[in-house]
């Protein structure tokens, strides 16, 4: 019986034993193919806090005991779940940073630009970072087809092609619908960046869609159907979720300004550098004056200085924007707990919930 303190080690068993199945397919195809795959796993594998696997375990323990609710009911259904969605999330990662333009993740280049130094290092012909991109979106929508895969039970095993367990109804509605969320949120992420639309609302829109469903509530509740959990603890499940996702991105917003990129493994400023409509920057376009507005537009979307960065800082800190932000970190987390404390679920289920809840929104990096 695995805890939730172990999940991401399990889950990373999965993961590894998924990508050595799938070798003799991608090596059958050509050896380039083989290459990426490597690339491929080596990035899902190297790193990553595996948070959404921890809530897809986190609901499954608020349901009924294993052996009994949906078919499929177990602990290894539970850890292939979470292990699917890493691998969508390794696809969003890959697309995001080509979206995003960005040259490093985790301390390391980006997959694009793997892709794009392999090109210069073997003298192909053609734009090598054109090259790069091209080859990270195709990388990434392998990541996508296989977290599907995997979720399906469908795919290679050491003996050859086999169908595992299928996945129960209740959970694959879930899955498609979860899906579809997180990139619809990515669409109109870009939309906004695009459109430069500042509001408040629009903030709160994609973080609701591209992070809070896809990172908390729909794997609780993905995990919570797999455990045959009534609608009634699904329904409550969603609610907390959103509300411990919109935290997360919160967090995640002001660690995008003011974190140290020794522990965020990204640029100093990033999110100001890239130009992401984000909650904070809508809260201190809207609290600041003409003059600190002008100057926030000024300094997003470009490379940026160090006193170009504290400058932008200061106005989201004298504006009130941070603070605002912080409050709304606490509301929300407090809103999980109150929800979290409601639920009739084992006190085994309710202790891991609070503690998740308290990890995302008070995480350095």
């Amino acid at each position: 019986m695995v805890n939730i303190a172990q999940v991401p080690a399990a889950v990373d068993e999965v993961l590894a034993e998924f990508f050595a199945s799938n070798r003799s397919t991608i090596d059958a195809i050509y050896p380039v193919v083989a290459e990426a795959g490597d690339v491929l796993a080596d990035f899902v594998l190297s790193g990553g806090k595996r948070v959404r696997p921890l809530f897809v375990f986190a609901g499954w323990q608020c349901g009924p005991p294993p052996g009994t609710g949906t078919v499929g009911n177990t602990e290894e259904m539970a850890l292939r779940l979470g292990a699917a969605i890493e691998l969508i999330q390794a696809c969003a990662l890959i697309h995001d940073d080509i979206l995003d333009r960005s040259d490093t993740r985790r301390g390391q280049p980006t997959v694009h630009r793997q892709f794009e130094a392999t090109h210069v290092a073997r003298g192909f012909a053609g734009d090598a970072a054109h090259y790069g991109v091209s080859a990270a979106i195709l990388l990434g929508d392998l990541a996508l087809a296989w977290a599907d895969d995997l979720v399906h039970g469908i795919g290679p095993n050491p003996n050859g092609w086999a169908q595992l367990e299928p996945l129960p109804r209740p959970v694959g509605v879930l899955w498609s619908q979860m899906r579809t969320e997180v990139l619809g949120g990515q669409l109109l992420d870009i939309t906004n960046e695009s459109s430069g639309d500042e509001s408040v609302t629009a903030a709160y829109r994609v973080m609701e869609y591209k992070t809070a469903a896809y990172t908390v509530a729909r794997p609780l509740q993905i995990g919570a159907a797999l455990a045959g959990a009534g609608e009634s603890v699904l329904t409550a499940l969603r609610r907390i979720g959103i509300d411990l996702g919109v935290a997360f991105q919160l967090r995640d917003d002001v660690l995008g300004v003011f974190g140290d990129p020794d522990e965020t493994g990204k640029p100093s400023g990033d999110d100001l550098i890239e130009g992401k409509r984000t909650a904070l920057l809508a809260e201190g376009l809207q609290r600041t004056s003409a003059e600190g507005a002008e100057l926030l537009r000024a300094h997003i979307g470009r490379e940026l200085s160090a006193d170009e960065i504290a400058a932008a800082r200061g106005v989201l800190v004298d504006s009130g924007a941070l603070a605002e932000v912080e409050r709304q970190i606490d509301a929300r987390l407090s809103a999980a707990l109150s929800g979290i404390d409601a639920l009739d679920v084992s006190d085994t289920a309710r202790t891991d919930l609070v503690a998740m809840a308290h990890r995302i929104t008070h995480r350095q990096r």
